[in-house]
């Protein structure tokens, strides 16, 4: 009788420690499930978006949800969930929710409408204060949401919408927004510094018209903060466009032949130098994701003998990876070698220098080095010095 009771008291402790923190609903939870409780509790919903891998999440969950105060205000005011968003029934959300950091609290209201988010780990205290302050939504047609639905396309207005958006990571429409204040602007913008930061930090579609304005006519904005700058920015957009051509098609990432084909038109059209850089990087990567590997090692090998292009040994390396692993296409991995090994050729005869620097960073070993035991896993299968 003893030992029962002292395991219910043990119980009811953990019960009580439970309650004192935020009553989260149970795992797989999704938002208009919560959203139908909290409208019939007067409640907003609170929503922890969050990794396996993310620290700061962690440290969210095991030291300042569990306090008393943070229940308190917590459970009174929302209907709170939880939801990883890698998990298989979270598909889709981060993109649709433009969750890009972790930890990243939303707030909706009961018809599910987001009113407010911020990100990143914090104390109880000022984790309430957070709350507190992007739970307070604006009256009617003010809300910034509303504004721009309803059309309103002031300068004042974008700015201030702008600044909303990019604080709290939602780059798909800051990149809308930012492409919007800079449309018909193309020619002036770089006279203005607060237009010139909006372009360097928010304009990452080569479509958009300051984009494509800028990348015909670099002069203005070179003059305003450095050809090298200008430069760079062009290739962060084109480069990062890349990643962009993929769609979802059943269970696998497929290339989206129309905006490939359009994007290549995009190039020539503003007469990049190394266009065949894009248009191969793509298809190198196409071939891997359809396992193709005929086709990639055909590209990687048009790639290395295009005029105008160069991959250095660290790239070369890297394109090495689909060949080690077991069942690996064996013909593909034979003229793969061959490549490397061509590449140490080069090194040997002076045509080429290996490389001691990524960045800024000094490699441990030349990449001769690095070339020749590559060669060697990939011959053998087997791990230098592994029998």
């Amino acid at each position: 009788m003893k030992r029962l009771s002292s395991l219910m008291a043990l119980l009811l402790t953990v019960t009580v420690m439970c309650a004192q923190g935020i009553a989260f609903e149970p795992e797989g939870t999704l938002l208009y499930e919560a959203a139908m409780k909290a409208k019939k509790e007067n409640k907003l919903v609170f929503v922890d978006c969050f990794t396996q891998w993310c620290g700061p999440c962690k440290k969210m969950l095991n030291t300042v949800f569990p306090q008393e105060k943070v229940g308190k205000y917590m459970n009174a005011n929302f209907v709170s969930i939880k939801i990883d968003m890698e998990a298989a029934y979270a598909e889709g959300l981060a993109r649709d929710w433009q969750v890009s950091a972790y930890p990243t609290f939303i707030i909706f209201n009961a018809e599910g409408k987001e009113i407010g988010r911020f990100m990143g780990g914090s104390d109880a205290d000022s984790f309430i204060k957070r709350v507190a302050e992007k739970s307070a939504m604006d009256a009617g047609t003010n809300s910034l949401e509303e504004r721009w639905n309803n059309g309103d396309r002031s300068d004042a207005f974008l700015k201030e919408y702008l600044a909303t958006l990019t604080a709290t990571y939602k780059r798909d429409q800051a990149d809308v927004v930012a492409e919007t204040l800079l449309k018909g602007k193309e020619e002036t913008f770089a006279a203005d510094p607060e237009l010139v930061g909006i372009f360097m930090k928010n304009i990452n579609n080569p479509f958009a018209s300051s984009f494509i304005y800028t990348a015909q006519h670099p002069e203005a904005l070179s003059a305003a903060i450095g050809e090298r700058a200008v430069e760079m920015k062009i290739k962060s957009v084109l480069s990062g466009y890349t990643n962009q051509l993929w769609v979802k098609e059943g269970d696998k990432m497929v290339l989206d032949e129309g905006q490939f084909v359009a994007f290549q038109a995009l190039l020539r059209r503003l007469k990049v130098a190394d266009a065949d850089h894009y248009r191969l990087t793509v298809l190198i990567s196409a071939a891997e994701k359809q396992a193709d590997y005929t086709s990639y090692v055909k590209y990687v090998e048009e790639y290395l003998a295009t005029p105008g292009l160069d991959a250095d040994d660290m790239i070369l390396a890297n394109w090495v990876k689909p060949f080690s692993v077991p069942g690996a296409d064996e013909a593909a991995k034979q003229k793969m070698i061959q490549i490397l090994r061509n590449r140490v050729a080069d090194i040997e005869a002076g045509k080429r220098q290996p490389q001691t620097m990524v960045g800024n960073m000094k490699l441990s070993r030349p990449t001769d080095d690095l070339l020749r035991t590559l060669i060697g896993v990939l011959e053998t299968g087997k791990m230098p010095g592994q029998q």
